[in-house]
């Protein structure tokens, strides 16, 4: 039995048998095995923060803004009762009498009386002269079917209580003729109110005089706006166009923008 060989020669053997065979692996130092698990581990930190941020972000936007804010707490406030109202009340009492404006009630059946007496005794007979520089707006005399100032027409709820013209009625088709020079200010055709109308105005001793014909037939209008009429010039013909219960005539006079009563004024100013 052979005795062991010492370490040192142990060791020479080895050496020599490792340089003469295949090469095994030399352990890597303590230095790089410490390294290869924080290389392993980087990647690892990587991923988990970036899911951590994929996280938050999918948070901040399908949550409302308002979603982690808590409303202010509100301080209480105590209410301090008011001290108790004492009224005295004492036994007299003075009775005063309102002060009222003075006026008077008339009734409607008084008024319609009246209006009916007022329009029964009323005259409205006149000539034309056909030389005139001022005329009627008819050639010869026609009747006049309802005044200036207050009214009340039958069966006609739109039909207006003041009377702001002149209601001639000599027929349907009746020639309309201006009352005397001017220009045609205004040409209307109107299914409401005056119907179709025309308005011409004057200069009549100095001042601005209006004539206006309502209620004329449809398509019977012979002046345009801008023209130059003269007296007893052909306007149009009698219709019912408009508010109107018939064939009429309204005429309007305005002096300064204000309706006066036609047949007056023609009564001082024509002939």
């Amino acid at each position: 039995m052979s005795e062991p060989l010492p370490q040192s020669r142990r060791d020479l053997r080895e050496r020599k048998s490792l340089g003469r065979g295949t090469p095994r692996a030399v352990a890597p130092p303590a230095r790089a095995a410490a390294v290869r698990p924080s290389r392993r581990l980087l990647p690892r930190l990587l991923s988990i923060g970036a899911m951590l941020g994929a996280a938050a972000l999918l948070v901040a936007t399908s949550l409302p803004a308002n979603a982690f804010y808590r409303a202010p707490v509100e301080a209480s406030l105590t209410a301090k009762s008011a001290p108790a109202q004492v009224f005295e009340v004492k036994n007299e009492v003075v009775v005063t009498t309102p002060a009222r404006d003075s006026y008077t009630v008339v009734s409607l059946v008084k008024k319609v009386a009246v209006m009916k007496a007022t329009a029964a005794t009323r005259s409205f007979s006149y000539s034309n002269d056909p030389n005139g520089t001022i005329q009627w707006p008819f050639a010869v005399a026609v009747p006049i079917a309802s005044g200036f100032g207050e009214r009340l027409v039958a069966n006609c709820g739109y039909c207006s209580t003041f009377h702001e013209g002149l209601d001639f009625t000599p027929g349907a088709g009746a020639p309309i003729q201006s009352i005397a020079d001017g220009v045609v200010s205004l040409v209307q055709e109107d299914r409401g109110g005056l119907g179709n109308h025309v308005i011409i105005d004057h200069v009549i001793n100095g001042k601005k005089v209006q004539s206006v014909y309502a209620h004329m037939l449809t398509g019977s209008v012979r002046v345009t706006v801008g023209q130059v009429v003269k007296v007893a010039e052909l306007v149009g013909q009698v219709g019912s166009t408009g508010a109107s219960t018939g064939a009429h005539l309204h005429l309007e006079i305005h002096l300064a923008g204000t309706p006066v009563d036609p047949f007056a004024w023609l009564k001082a100013n024509a002939n």
